[in-house]
């Protein structure tokens, strides 16, 4: 676990990024380099701070009111987003950090939780904001139709262990019953039914009873971390040396600095006028792939019969325009032994997404119709069996993940304004795995601890402002650290056996 606690040293010094040769070395910039307009936004003289404790913002915090709020320049205009990034004032705060500081975390995934679990660690406390309302977890989304149930991982499938800080956390979670090994047959499926088992090593964990209920565990032992959902933060505002966040206009608190721990065109409009272009900017550069998501429940097995009699439970897709990935949720999260109906999550390419996407909060039948039938056929394509013959599910549900995973990424654990007091973190910013969501929360909760307790020089604390971005690779639905050398093996082996 990353701390330094004890050093007037920055903690991304120590920092390193997931060993991967598809991406370039980090290059961490030391100095803010202030290409905006600079709004200083601090309070009016005051006598010296009690150095106890202070009382935390309640959540419905007074916002400020148009009587006594300085009047900003910025988010008033029609301009796109685009024009407002680039042209807003850098907010700078002059007020000191306060002995007792408190986060405002924007997104529940994998990496804000982990994040808001960090900073505790460091003695820092924080809310969590998400708009989940059925739990937390981002894209560790799972599904649960009653009264049968149907139970369906509906993102995440599953994840592996490769940087030593995470297999920590691992351990800790698997103590606590909270995950376990997924020792059902997964391997690469290739178009015509021709199924390659992959190894157990590296392992693959899921989460026991679904992806979602590990997010909802993370932060059940805290003591100093609040969640607010479902809640869906619209606006930052610095005033009086603190962000104000608010949702559609109503107060949600107010804190001394800010996490984004989403991303996509959410993200990107609510930066537009927040007073963080370099973050903004950053945020910007991110380009990310859509994929659609259909959860199928099945009376009858599906034929997914392997060479050696059994089925599999989980295959990488291949030579299928539609489909990437199929799992099948009964058997993975409940066992072999289960006799009720199988519910399998089967996850389009990238370009079949691209090709099909529409707003997600408003699909059109006709579109849903158009990519369940794409889907389905594409099923039939890569298990090599005659069009129209694959059992019909009794149920389904389709869902589209308009900003799933990332093309490119930066390489670094996260991107920090000291000035403006704002962080990002998530699993782009190293890649598109659990690992990298960890490890990114982790990093950011310790590098904002250390500045809270270095305040003084905030350029040393500057991180990943101007660093560009590089390419990508991975499966369509996410990178699985240590599997790539398991995968160039079998694809060895495969050209070797069709060449003899």
């Amino acid at each position: 676990m990353l701390c330094s606690a004890h050093l007037n040293v920055p903690s991304f010094l120590f920092l390193q990024p997931l060993n991967t040769a598809k991406l370039c070395n980090p290059t961490f910039i030391p100095t803010l380099r202030k290409t905006s307009p600079t709004l200083t936004c601090g309070s009016q003289p005051q006598p010296k701070r009690n150095p106890t404790p202070r009382k935390r913002p309640p959540v419905d915090g007074q916002k400020p009111t148009s009587r006594n709020r300085r009047k900003s320049s910025y988010g008033t205009s029609r301009r796109s987003i685009l024009k407002k990034t680039f042209s807003q004032e850098q907010v700078t705060f002059s007020t000191p950090v306060p002995d007792d500081p408190v986060v405002g975390i924007i997104g529940g995934g994998m990496a804000g939780l982990i994040c808001a679990l960090n900073l505790e660690k460091r003695g820092v406390r924080s809310t969590v904001f998400d708009t989940g309302v059925h739990g937390l977890g981002g894209r560790m989304g799972t599904r649960v139709i009653e009264p049968q149930p149907l139970i369906f991982d509906h993102a995440a499938q599953f994840f592996t262990v490769n940087d030593p800080r995470f297999a920590e956390l691992v351990q800790s979670w698997s103590e606590g019953g909270l995950v376990r090994q997924w020792h059902g047959p997964v391997g690469e499926l290739e178009a015509g039914g021709h199924f390659l088992p992959l190894s157990s090593s590296p392992p693959r964990y899921v989460a026991v009873n679904g992806m979602r209920l590990l997010a909802d565990s993370i932060l059940s032992q805290t003591q100093m971390v609040d969640v607010v959902r479902p809640c869906w933060i619209s606006k930052l505002e610095p005033y009086n040396g603190m962000w104000y966040l608010s949702e559609n206009g109503k107060p949600k608190g107010q804190f001394d600095a800010i996490v984004i721990a989403h991303n996509g065109k959410c993200a990107n409009r609510l930066l537009a006028a927040s007073g963080l272009p370099l973050i903004a900017r950053q945020m910007k550069r991110l380009e990310l792939s859509s994929i659609w998501a259909l959860l199928a429940a099945f009376e009858d097995p599906l034929p997914v019969i392997m060479s050696d009699g059994f089925p599999f439970e989980g295959a990488f897709v291949r030579g299928v325009d539609s489909v990437s990935w199929m799992a099948n949720n009964t058997k993975k999260l409940l066992g072999s032994s289960n006799n009720g109906p199988d519910c399998w999550t089967f996850l389009s390419t990238a370009a079949y997404g691209k090709r099909n996407k529409v707003p997600q909060e408003n699909i059109p039948t006709a579109t849903a119709e158009k990519v369940i039938a794409g889907m389905l056929e594409g099923i039939e394509v890569a298990l090599g069996i005659a069009k129209g013959s694959l059992p019909r599910p009794f149920y389904t549900r389709l869902q589209l993940w308009g900003a799933a995973l990332p093309a490119n990424t930066p390489g670094l654990p996260c991107i920090f304004d000291p000035h403006g007091r704002a962080g990002i973190c998530g699993d782009w910013l190293l890649g598109s795995s659990l690992e990298s969501a960890a490890l990114s929360g982790m990093a950011l909760a310790n590098h904002m601890a250390d500045y809270f307790q270095n305040s003084g020089l905030p350029d040393e604390f500057a991180v990943g402002l101007d660093t560009e971005f590089q390419p990508l690779e991975g499966h369509d639905i996410g990178q699985f650290p240590g599997m790539e050398e398991e995968e160039e093996i079998n694809q060895q082996v495969e050209e070797y056996q069709l060449t003899t």
